[in-house]
């Protein structure tokens, strides 16, 4: 199964209220295992980039001036992303910019029931929890230490790993399957075929034997001899 974790940066809350995508980050996993194919794009956002943003992802509009617009480089996105489910963390934030950039280019929208939200999972698997991504990498153990600021690709990469927790960890990749007929699904660990060899046979040798005994007899007090009497 091919699923995309992805994450975006903005200029704002709201695309609806002139707010725009400026960057996504996009991990392709396969059988919840990351396949190591991403996807980065930065975009012009054709307005300017209000400190608040500026504070969480450190974008500027001067950064972004010589960027491409999504309606000019949308089509590697699409090609990347193709038609599999996609997966974020307040995946409803993201899908409406992603979508609200699609239609502002006259593009078909991405299905909504395409959406993963991982942190609607993170609420019903750990109620009363603090559910944010750093939260939720400090929950499983995941290091973070290198995200300084908010970066759609850095978070995409730590989602990923999140999202492998979320849904029962790593050992929900391990499939002993056989099976390679059509149809059948890809093993992700595949058992070598076993190799069965002959008993080896030792014969202790007429020397041995008594070097063997000698040895023995030469111990004072052995703890079996009183075994032994006893």
């Amino acid at each position: 199964m091919r699923e995309i974790v992805f994450d975006t940066e903005t200029t704002g809350l709201s695309f609806s209220g002139g707010d725009r995508m400026v960057e996504i980050g996009c991990v392709e996993m396969v059988n919840r295992v990351e396949t190591g194919r991403t996807f980065h794009a930065y975009y012009h956002p054709d307005r300017d980039m209000p400190v608040e943003a500026f504070n969480v992802h450190g974008l500027s509009a001067q950064f972004l001036s010589d960027k491409p617009r999504f309606a000019d480089a949308v089509e590697d996105l699409l090609e990347f992303v193709g038609d599999a489910p996609m997966v974020a963390h307040n995946a409803g934030f993201d899908f409406s910019f992603l979508n609200g950039e699609l239609t502002k280019c006259g593009r078909q929208i991405i299905h909504m029931k395409r959406m993963i939200d991982t942190l609607q999972i993170a609420r019903s698997r750990h109620p009363g929890a603090k559910h944010s991504l750093d939260a939720l990498c400090s929950r499983f153990g995941i290091d973070r230490s290198h995200r300084v600021l908010h970066g759609a690709l850095l978070d995409a990469q730590l989602l990923a790993q999140v999202y492998v927790e979320l849904m029962g960890g790593r050992q929900i990749g391990l499939g002993l399957l056989s099976d390679t007929g059509p149809g059948a699904s890809t093993p992700i660990v595949a058992l070598a075929p076993r190799v069965v060899r002959p008993p080896r046979i030792f014969a202790v040798s007429e020397g041995d034997l008594a070097a063997h005994a000698a040895f023995m007899k030469g111990i004072k007090d052995p703890i079996w001899g009183a075994v032994a009497s006893g």
